[in-house]
This record gives C-alpha cells, structure tokens and sequence, in this order.
C-alpha cells in the first residue's frame, strides 16, 4: 500500500519544498496538497524542484471553480516539470460554488464527467496532435492555434484522479478518470457498500476492470502515546466528523448506519454556530466508526482490516498537532503489506 503525506492545512508557501523534501526523504510516496485557505496548485511546483521521487497531486482541486482549458494547462505544465503529477479534483458543494467561487452550478456529475473528457481531449490535441473539437452540453473547446499549444508532454500525460461521496460522481470516477479519492468523512462499510460498486459499474460503462484503477482511502487517525494526546486527538477528530455530518450532502453516509437523524442536529447546530455543542454528539461509536482509534502501534493493522484488500494508497487524516516521527512506524508497516 503506497502512504501519502502532504502540505497541511494554512501552511507557509515558503517551506513547501523543504517538508516535500522531508516527505520523500522519510519514505513517503506521494504529497498532496488541498484546495482550502491556499491555491492548491502553487506548492506543488516547489515541491516538485526541491524532490526526485515522490508523486504530487492535488486533493482536491476544485474543478467547477475553473474551465477545463485552465485545469488542462496548469496540469500538463506540472507533469512536464515534474513527470509525476495526478491532478485529483472534487467538485465541492453548490454554496461554494455559487458563493464563494461566483461560478456555475448544475447537474454535478454530468458536469463533472464532461469536465474530465474535456481536458483529455485537449491533452490529445497537444500530446498527439488530434484535431480540438471538443462539444459538449456545459463546455465547449474547437480553438487551438499553434501559438497557444504546448505540444507534446515528454513525462506523458498526468492521471486524474476524482473525490466524491455519492454514487453518481463515484460512478462518473469509475468511468473517466484514473483513481478516485474517498472523502474522509467514508465508513469501512460505506465504501464496501456503495463506493466500491458505483466505480465498478462506472469501470464496466468504460469496458475497463478495476485493476488499474487506485482507490485513496479514508483516512481518520486518533492516536496518541499517552491518555492525554489521545484524548486530545479525539477531540480535534469529533470536531471534524461533526463539521463534516452537518453537511446535507454527507448524509447518505450517516444513513448506511441509520444514523440519519445525527445529521440533522449537526446542521441545526452549524447554523446556530454551536461548534463545540455539535462535537459533544459524536459519540465513541461514531468516532470509532469513522476513525482508527488506538496507541500508534496499533493504527496499521487496524486499517489493513478495514481496508487492505480494496485501497492502493492512503494516508493520515489527523485534525491535531502531533509528533511526525509518531507516524513512521505506522507507514512502513503499511507499505511492507
């Protein structure tokens, strides 16, 4: 199982290279960035010039905040600069969206799909010289002049990997792209149940298998070496899960456990902003349920149970400051799988 580390949440844009540097050289396979008070993209051409090895990617870019020409470009410049890129997207969720980004929403999925198929057929233009005349129900690409065209990729194309939590982005994942990035907020028995048959369907409308196709798994880690840290990381990881079970959109998950209900007093108490009151309901079953809980030496087999024989890759979802030499143990015993 390959183990991804990455560029934490309100990082400094300056030591980007340097920890990309430290990442690849305490073992890890690939660096992520996200999209959340930082473009996503920015660091990762730092960390390509300060490593060698370890894969770059985004999780997640946020698709519907761009164009398909904008998405195409800054990917194919990172893959030629680096040879190593996966530009992982999502789709986020429609208040963002329209609120935040000032952009489109509609039919996600659909959207979503075309998106992907866009940008693949603008990569064929340039990396095999395939006439552009891309048309489609939300974009349309029919211009591309030699002066605007990057020409062929010496590192080949990047893969793309997609996030998603219900079953029709999942299947569109399935269909069109490389990998697909399960949220956090996924059960051991949401991804069995529902995840891993919407991209086999999705595999099966493309007339592919699922054996090239890299699943990134969920990844919520509470741990600790002593009943304090442990506590503490429990804390910072319920304020997560409850941020996450407030949103509408998550709720299919919460569902599969018939915890529906939980979802709806999450949402009352986001909009009231009682933050602290709403990770008061995130009891030790749920935390348990979303979550490998457990001293150190116990996280790695705990995740190969859950999820050793359908994920290729993952790594720590941990929402408190903790020892990164705390986690070295537990890769290497995941990557030795």
């Amino acid at each position: 199982m390959k183990v991804d580390g990455g560029f934490g949440l309100g990082g400094d844009l300056a030591k980007a290279g340097a920890e990309a540097k430290r990442q690849e050289d305490a073992g890890y396979n690939g660096f992520w960035t996200a999209e959340t008070q930082h473009d996503p993209f920015l660091p990762l051409l730092l960390a390509a010039e300060h490593t060698e090895t370890i894969e770059l990617g985004t999780s997640i870019a946020v698709a519907f905040a761009r164009n398909p020409m904008t998405l195409a470009q800054t990917a194919y410049d990172l893959q030629s600069y680096s040879g190593r890129f996966i530009l992982g997207l999502g789709s986020q969720i429609k208040p963002h969206i329209t609120k935040r980004f000032s952009m489109e929403w509609s039919k996600p999925a659909a959207r979503m799909r075309e998106m992907i198929l866009a940008i693949r057929s603008i990569w064929s233009c340039w990396h095999e010289g395939t006439k552009l005349d891309f048309n489609g129900d939300f974009y349309t690409h029919t211009l591309m002049t030699p002066f605007f065209n990057p020409g062929p990729n010496a590192h080949g194309l990047p893969k793309i990997f997609l996030a998603g939590v219900g079953p029709l982005m999942t299947e569109v994942a399935g269909e069109v792209a490389d990998g697909f990035i399960c949220h956090g907020f996924t059960t051991e028995k949401f991804l069995r149940e529902v995840t891993l048959p919407a991209l086999e369907r999705g595999r099966a409308k493309a007339g592919k298998t699922m054996d090239d196709f890299e699943i990134v798994g969920p990844s919520f880690v509470v741990t600790g070496n002593d009943d304090d840290e442990l506590k503490k990381a429990a804390g910072a990881t319920r304020q997560q899960i409850a941020f996450y079970g407030s949103t509408p959109a998550y709720r299919p998950v919460l569902d599969a456990h018939g915890w529906g209900g939980l979802q709806e007093d999450l949402n009352k108490l986001s909009k009231q902003g009682e933050w602290v009151q709403m990770a008061e309901l995130i009891d030790d079953e749920v935390l348990s349920t979303f979550a490998v809980v457990g001293e150190p030496e116990s996280i790695a087999p705990e995740l190969l149970r859950r999820y050793g024989d359908v994920i290729q890759r993952i790594s720590f979802y941990a929402p408190y400051e903790s020892d990164p030499s705390r986690w070295k143990s537990v890769f290497e015993a995941l990557q030795a799988d």
